[in-house]
């Protein structure tokens, strides 16, 4: 992917990701109107949900040119995808959604707008180095 380099890549899991927002706002709303859970328990069921979505994405489309050599398997990468991207999205949306929801009264579909895209950049950054694989190859 040198030809294209980091710009494109990021393109691509932009457009997985914009993907995984719809999922994660349509569980939300799920869990949250439908169910009636709290809105932290569902924000975290609803993260995870986009989370799956994404990696699966990811592996076939936004770095599927680095799967087939990224040490351990795709279930290695899953493990990796969830202690990174997952940490990261369940945690700072959790604290972002307490925040604007819990203590400033946001609406919890706006609230959880603003917390995906806080996490967007920390998200790409450990999915590229830390997931799956690091260096672009030729």
């Amino acid at each position: 992917m040198t030809e294209r380099g980091l710009g494109f890549r990021w393109l691509k899991f932009n457009a997985v990701g914009a993907i995984g927002f719809a999922v994660q706002l349509a569980a939300l709303a799920l869990f949250v109107s439908g169910f009636r859970m709290n809105y932290l328990v569902a924000t975290a069921l609803a993260v995870e949900a986009a989370v799956l979505h994404n990696f699966v994405w990811h592996e076939l489309y936004t770095w599927r040119d680095r799967t087939r050599m990224a040490p351990g398997g795709a279930l290695g990468r899953l493990l990796r995808f969830n202690l990174t991207n997952g940490a990261l999205s369940v945690v700072g949306n959790l604290v972002i959604m307490r925040v604007l929801v819990g203590r400033l009264g946001m609406k919890y579909l706006a609230a959880n707008v603003l917390s995906i895209l806080a996490c967007s950049l920390a998200n790409f950054a450990a999915s590229h180095w830390l997931v799956f694989g690091g260096r672009e190859r030729g």
